[in-house]
């Protein structure tokens, strides 16, 4: 299937799901946290863990670095390995806190490739919670993949199944107009989409407004 169908897909999921309005944060700096946070675990989780630093009244930078790291600990563990989530966000913490005097704007600040590898050289963030941190929270047009994405555009013949994550961000970016809302709006559509219909496993093909894309190219809609 060619990259041309990437704005059509966009437009069948913005169809059958509407407006998303995401990302599931009240502020940018619970969309840094939430970007660390949601690494192998589900958003209710990390639900959980935001709700837990919200209690404690730390969820503003300077608040959560004076933290031990046993409180921060004990704050983001319904997140799931949580010492080595504590650790990245004590790196992010420090450089945020350390460098910038707790002001993510100017964190977050300049072209997008010279912020993306000032948050790339922090160990434990990745492309995928950077681009996120990013995106939304920095509003770059930076387009996020993440293992959503990546489902479903291998079963409806967009990519490969391991397509390198950076091959993938590019067909999109190249496919697309380079727009902030854009970007933010049709990541969300893809989650929606995954979770509703493209599980991983046993997939509700037939509520799936793309179903007919699966069949066209003769492959298992769950394989």
């Amino acid at each position: 299937m060619p990259t041309q169908s990437i704005p059509y897909i966009y437009t069948r999921l913005s169809t059958a799901f509407g407006p998303q309005h995401w990302w599931p944060a009240d502020s940018p700096f619970e969309v840094v946290l939430g970007a660390v946070l949601t690494q192998n675990t589900r958003w209710e989780n990390v639900r959980m863990a935001l709700d837990n630093l919200r209690g404690a009244g730390v969820l503003v930078p300077g608040a959560m670095a004076s933290l031990e790291e046993a409180e921060l600990q004990a704050l983001i563990r319904p997140a799931g390995f949580f010492r080595q989530k504590s650790a990245t966000l004590r790196r992010v913490l420090d450089v945020l806190v350390g460098e910038y005097g707790g002001s993510l704007e100017m964190f977050l600040a300049g072209e997008t490739p010279t912020v993306r590898a000032r948050l790339l050289n922090i160990k434990g963030v990745g492309p995928e919670t950077a681009d996120s941190i990013l995106l939304y929270a920095g509003t770059h047009p930076i387009f996020v993949i993440d293992a959503y994405t990546r489902r479903i555009c291998s079963r409806i013949g967009v990519c490969a199944p391991k397509a390198p994550y950076a091959e993938l961000q590019h067909m999109f970016m190249h496919a697309l107009p380079e727009d902030v809302q854009l970007y933010n709006e049709y990541h969300a559509l893809l989650v929606e989409l995954a979770k509703c219909c493209c599980t991983k496993n046993k997939p509700q093909c037939n509520a799936c407004p793309l179903e007919d894309m699966c069949r066209q190219l003769h492959i298992p809609p769950f394989a």
